[in-house]
């Protein structure tokens, strides 16, 4: 076997540099996540209490086995948006996975410390990601309900559209027929149609104290006169005793708890997907220095990246010689085989002396990254997308060379891929970049971003430097003079506004991505990825359809 080896220096200034502006970023990062974990603040989790309730996050502790950990996502949702109200932390709904009787499950726990665990609509979108992650991996969902229902001041966000509110209970009613486990416990407010997603799921607990109707004493007074009281109404001896709406009546949030570890410590065992795997083995380089590594806007070699993120650091290049600003190529982390696909960013020499420059896609890189999607389809191996990708090659050269087609060759090997796929936005991902290696829209299981990642059409310098020529020609056609000053001005506001849009946690706090994720975490993440993907089978083959050659 060839002896591994790495070219970085840990001496090196610019290495230096480079990690100490990235542990500055992590730290920024983490400090948020502390306050967002605190959810409506401490007056907030002491009002809960007193009514004899859990937090959100107390809940989801009692429910997971001891010793284990849950793995949160989404928790930047909604992050800077909704100012008017306060920029509800979290989206005011708590996501993740955790084990829970020895079972890989997805949680959703309503956060009444945030506006009573009302839905804005990225609560709504966050629900719904995690539903998909369960269909996705045919992994049991539990939702820990307490919520007041819509946020009525912006009930046209949440309420008739494709991906609102009812979309939740079509979800319901489709993984229900699937034969995914759904459980719901009622234990606070459920108002209104957030009602029906309890009733929809395979089992429903109520505990005393909480309540589910879908008008609350107010409404039914307005509406038909009716005086009665809000547990009388929907509480839990009502949905149990009297309408037979809920399965099991339970005192308090630690009986419901335990009702729930025993629902699925009966359940079917997962079927699996039978991945090729062995036992994990670490890198031989330590991951920390990934924050060394990586250069913002700038070159770093991205096979220094891949030996800190693969078992032993084995790494199995794919036409190593060939279109050379993109790495592709077969691996493990965690003992599971994978391939990788990922943007190269040092300057490349062709064997023809051609100069190519990195992170971009190329005509031979699109070609050579389409076959290896191909192949990975073919031996049922996961894909790993590591994106810090320019966009295309432009230019008379590339179009005479057809990289609109090359380009399109590697989208439909994307999309119509048939093997789990990941991707882990870790510089910039522009333009058809984004597409061409697995972005959002081309339904990665997972999509992870490092607090260094850039998701916009375009850079904020190219983007500036573009609308400023086009702001000024207009200008310049009404007679007008553009002073240099005035078009620095123009520029500066415009790359403003760029870099905001395209910062990792506004995609987070929109869920373009579903968490923002410190480098040295990302092996981690990638070997819970593959545990949960690996408990649904793939059985179809992939269908290329009209491929472009």
């Amino acid at each position: 076997m060839t002896e591994i080896t790495t070219t970085i220096n840990l001496s090196d200034a610019k290495f230096i540099q480079r990690k100490d502006a990235m542990d500055e970023r992590n730290a920024e990062i983490e400090t948020q996540k502390a306050t967002l974990r605190k959810g409506g603040g401490d007056k907030a989790i002491e009002k809960q209490h007193k009514k004899g309730r859990m937090t959100a996050r107390e809940r989801i502790e009692k429910l997971i086995d001891g010793g284990t950990t849950f793995q949160e996502f989404g928790i930047f949702a909604a992050f800077g948006m909704y100012a008017e109200f306060r920029s509800p932390a979290a989206a005011g709904v708590i996501c993740g996975f955790g084990q829970i009787s020895k079972r890989l499950s997805v949680i959703v726990a309503h956060d009444a410390t945030v506006k009573a665990g009302a839905h804005f609509e990225v609560t709504l979108k966050k629900t719904l990601r995690a539903q998909k992650i369960a269909m996705d991996n045919h992994l049991p969902i539990i939702y820990l309900v307490d919520s007041a229902g819509v946020f009525l001041p912006l009930q046209d966000q949440v309420f008739p559209d494709e991906q609102h509110f009812g979309r939740i209970f079509y979800n319901n009613a489709r993984m229900s027929a699937a034969g995914i486990p759904q459980i719901a416990s009622v234990m606070g407010p459920c108002v209104a149609g957030g009602a029906y997603l309890p009733v929809m799921c395979d089992k429903f607990i109520m505990t005393e104290g909480g309540s589910m109707f879908l008008a609350g004493p107010a409404l039914v007074k307005a509406a038909i006169g009716q005086e009665i009281s809000e547990d009388e109404l929907g509480g839990a001896t009502t949905h149990n005793a009297i309408s037979g709406t809920a399965d099991y009546h339970e005192k308090d949030d630690d009986a419901a708890i335990l009702r729930i570890r025993s629902i699925i410590a009966t359940l079917e065992p997962p079927k699996k997907a039978n991945f090729n795997r062995i036992a994990s083995a670490n890198p031989l380089f330590p991951i920390s220095e990934l924050n060394g590594i990586f250069a913002e806007s700038g070159q770093y070699d991205t096979l220094e990246i891949i030996k800190r993120l693969v078992d032993g650091s084995q790494f199995d290049e794919y036409k190593a010689t060939y279109g050379k600003t993109m790495v592709c190529g077969t691996a493990r982390i965690n003992g599971f085989a994978v391939g990788i696909v990922g943007n190269q960013r040092l300057i490349q020499r062709t064997e023809t002396g051609q100069m190519q420059m990195g992170g971009v896609i190329y005509n031979e890189s699109a070609d050579k990254a389409a076959r290896f999607v191909m192949n990975c389809n073919q031996d049922k191996l996961p894909i790993v997308f590591l994106q810090d990708v320019n966009g295309f090659m432009v230019g008379r050269d590339s179009e005479w060379a057809g990289i609109a087609k090359d380009g399109a060759k590697l989208v439909n090997a994307v999309s119509n891929s048939v093997v789990p796929k990941f991707t882990i936005v870790i510089g910039g991902s522009y333009g058809a970049g984004n597409y061409a290696l697995c972005g959002r829209a081309y339904n990665p299981r997972f999509m992870l971003a490092w607090p260094t990642s850039k998701i916009a059409v375009m850079s904020g310098e190219s983007a500036s430097k573009t609308l400023a020529q086009i702001q000024i020609a207009a200008l310049e056609k009404r007679g007008e003079v553009v002073n240099e000053e005035t078009k620095q001005a123009m520029i500066a506001k415009t790359k403003a506004k760029y870099d905001e849009q395209s910062d990792a946690r506004y995609a987070a706090a929109r869920m373009w991505v579903d968490e923002v994720i410190l480098p040295e975490e990302t092996r981690d993440w990638l070997a819970l990825c593959l545990e949960i993907a690996e408990h649904k089978p793939i059985s179809e083959r992939a269908n290329w359809g009209v491929f472009q050659v």
